[in-house]
């Protein structure tokens, strides 16, 4: 499932916009400011943001902006003008397009699903990493030219950790994102999954315990700096 990031001032706006969304297989979380939007993205993972430009504080294109330092998820901003001004304004800044109030709801879904197919598209879908090589589309793993075989949910650990090298993962976030928070999984089968991982990649000479590190009492995460 698919998680968007609706940021509005008005909860009205953002309760019609979950209504649109959610029925079309998406998870949808509501902000009200700006300044909420960008601390939540830097802890936590969405698809894809909805924008409004006019909120107090932190404005939608001082959060485009303030988004797009560290991130290049797709970004469609909302305005309740149709101001020529603005739309350039805000591509200038990161936004990937532009919608204005009222909007069609098959038209904002058209929009969503344009974007994120164009962004997916620019993104590389082979990741490397001193001698790994996960190719995404293939579903194929090499160590210097040694395959690997992983399950399923081994390699979307794997995917996931190496696109978001030196962030912490939780338990709790491992079984949103890997396991859709299935209620027959525990912990412990998010441990017994690490161990599988770690195994394999001793098994043709990855350093791995230099890199996929547990932090005790949070979770896991992928280091870049090879050490303990």
């Amino acid at each position: 499932m698919r998680t968007v990031l609706l940021v509005d001032d008005e909860k009205r706006m953002l309760d019609l916009l979950e209504l649109y969304i959610s029925p079309h297989g998406y998870k949808c979380v509501k902000k009200h400011s700006g300044k909420d939007a960008t601390e939540f993205l830097e802890n936590e993972q969405a698809d894809l943001v909805i924008l409004d430009i006019m909120m107090p504080d932190l404005d939608g294109w001082q959060t485009c902006a303030k988004i797009r330092e560290t991130s290049d998820i797709p970004i469609i901003m909302l305005t309740a003008r149709d101001d020529k001004e603005e739309v350039v304004k805000g591509l200038k800044i990161g936004a990937d397009d532009y919608i204005t109030k009222p909007f069609n709801e098959k038209e904002l879904l058209a929009r969503m699903e344009a974007v994120m197919r164009r962004t997916k598209n620019d993104k590389e879908d082979i990741l490397k990493f001193k001698g790994l090589v996960l190719n995404e589309e293939a579903y194929e793993f090499t160590f210097e030219k040694q395959s690997i075989s992983l399950t399923p949910k081994e390699y979307s650990l794997l995917a996931l950790f190496i696109s978001n090298p030196n962030k912490v993962f939780t338990r709790d976030h491992l079984l949103t994102t890997i396991w859709n928070y299935n209620s027959d999984v525990e912990d412990r089968t998010i441990d017994s999954h690490i161990r599988n991982v770690r195994e394999k990649l001793r098994q043709v000479g990855f350093p791995v315990d230099e890199h996929l590190k547990t932090v005790w009492g949070v979770g896991y995460k992928w280091s870049t700096e090879g050490e303990q």
